[in-house]
């Protein structure tokens, strides 16, 4: 029977920018529901706030993590030219700094010799990218991957606390808000780790914490400062 192994460390681009995508979603979106409905603004004015801070920061998510990614992209395929350029120069010295890498990881100098001359053969480029320069398929930078998934999970965080006032009337709107919102936020924080392979209480409670200190903070701040706009 084949021994398969499960490893997440591929989802961590994906993963990483989903979770932030709707983390922020959420706690950014409650956030600002709960501090206008504080300031007794009427229900239409907090539901075009809602959709306003939905599109723009969706928008606002997904450009942010292209230019951040695509910056670290950049940086790889400029080491990854360095590496190209120095084979075509000096091959033989790429080949040594590849056996001293294997040598300082325990191999035998001339078994690191025919590791590194071996790999150099079958794909020279991709073995220093990986061993010298640390850049994988599995972790390299995927820019455009990253602002989709950013951006759509700021949608889908979003629209929940959207989704509340628009159900939900009265004096008891800021609890409702408040209340699923925080909710959303723990079983985010539960999934996210368990994709992961993080302990799922550690990381529902992580995000639950962060995200009432927002919600609470900006309610503060509207009932504080805010006057009716009806």
């Amino acid at each position: 029977m084949a021994h398969k192994e499960v490893h997440r460390s591929q989802r961590s681009g994906w993963l990483r920018a989903s979770v932030l995508g709707a983390n922020d979603g959420t706690v950014s979106t409650a956030s600002l529901l709960l501090g206008i409905a504080a300031s007794h603004a009427d229900r239409s004015a907090i539901l075009l706030a809602g959709l306003a801070a939905l599109v723009a920061g969706a928008m606002a998510m997904a450009a942010g993590e292209y230019v951040s990614v695509k910056s670290q992209s950049d940086v790889e395929q400029a080491d990854l030219k360095i590496e190209r350029d120095a084979l075509d120069d000096d091959y033989e010295e790429e080949l040594r700094e590849l056996r001293d890498i294997y040598v300082r990881r325990g191999l035998e100098r001339d078994l690191a010799r025919e590791v590194a001359r071996q790999l150099m053969a079958h794909d020279a480029l991709n073995a220093h990218a990986r061993d010298e320069l640390g850049i994988t398929d599995t972790l390299r930078a995927r820019p455009f991957e990253a602002a989709m998934a950013s951006g759509a999970s700021f949608v889908v965080g979003g629209i929940v606390p959207l989704l509340t006032v628009f159900a939900m009337t009265g004096d008891r709107l800021p609890y409702a808000l408040a209340g699923v919102s925080l909710v959303f936020l723990a079983l985010l924080g539960g999934i996210a780790a368990r994709a992961g392979g993080a302990n799922i209480l550690t990381g529902a409670t992580r995000v639950l914490l962060w995200g009432a200190a927002a919600m609470a903070l900006t309610a503060a701040v509207g009932k504080l400062f805010g006057t009716s706009v009806a």
